[in-house]
């Protein structure tokens, strides 16, 4: 048990992970908290359609050589790509997942399109499945900062949130207008999907939303509660994750993601026993 802790207690005291804690545990709670409204929207999977556009952003930043400011670059391309899909969604015959598919689908297209054409010799697994561990000064201290801009506008529009969330109609008849608070709620999770790409890969980072808010749903009631919950539930899955990559010699995102499942996987057995109990 000594060895133990001591083994741990090498592993945090090193730099680059201190910097992966801190970073992964910011974007973490702001995944969580977005990935509420995504659940309860019905929109579970803007996360994963928008992490492809990011994916294509990237390719093409890497291609051109300005790997350096590739999440500068990537992160308006992403809002720019959840205010198109919000539109598309909204205003003609492709509703929900399929407008979702058509964008993913397109950008993961066209980005390896570029990297083939220009013979980039870059590792495509890195983008897919990313690596909390590798992330640079420059984007961790970006990271960090919208990540808690992204928890404090969430704070701030709550309410407003809240009623977009539950219904639309009434949001109208109270004077909150939907397009403006699905707006913002689509630029935060394209930011959030942009920070998160480094940490969990574009073939990862929606489930750093979806899981902690289902494993939430099973125990509480209220909206408040679930995002709280949500919260506490994506930082432990993280800190969970991150350790055990480390002992057991595994990648940390998908790690993470499989500590989210076996929580969720847990939450489900306890709600169903407690059910028939």
């Amino acid at each position: 048990m000594t060895d133990f802790f001591a083994v741990l207690a090498s592993f945090f005291s090193y730099p680059f992970v201190q910097k992966a804690l801190l970073v992964g545990s910011l974007i973490s709670l702001s995944a969580a908290l977005l990935g509420t409204t995504l659940v309860l929207k019905r929109y579970s999977m803007i996360g994963d359609g928008l992490s492809h556009v990011g994916f294509g952003a990237l390719a093409i930043a890497t291609s051109f050589h300005i790997a350096d400011v590739a999440m500068g670059f990537a992160l308006p391309v992403v809002v720019i790509a959840a205010f198109f899909l919000l539109r598309l969604s909204e205003n003609s015959k492709i509703h929900g997942d399929a407008a979702i598919a058509l964008i993913s689908t397109t950008s993961l297209a066209v980005g390896y399109m570029v990297m083939h054409k220009n013979g980039t010799n870059v590792d495509v697994g890195n983008y897919m499945f990313g690596n909390v561990f590798t992330i640079t000064d420059g984007d961790a201290v970006l990271s960090v900062v919208l990540a808690i801009a992204v928890m404090l506008l969430f704070v701030f529009f709550y309410h407003k949130i809240f009623c977009v969330t539950f219904d639309e109609s009434f949001s109208k008849a109270i004077g909150v207008s939907p397009g403006i608070y699905n707006g913002v709620i689509a630029v935060l999770t394209a930011v959030v999907v942009v920070l998160g790409m480094r940490m969990m890969g574009t073939l990862l980072i929606s489930a750093l939303m979806i899981f902690p808010s289902l494993t939430s749903m099973r125990f509480c009631k209220s909206f408040r509660g679930v995002v709280a919950a949500s919260a506490l539930v994506s930082l432990l899955a993280f800190l969970l994750g991150i350790v055990l990559a480390h002992l057991l010699d595994f990648p940390a995102g998908s790690t993470i993601v499989v500590v989210n499942a076996l929580i969720y996987l847990m939450a489900m057995l306890f709600s169903k026993i407690r059910g028939r109990l």
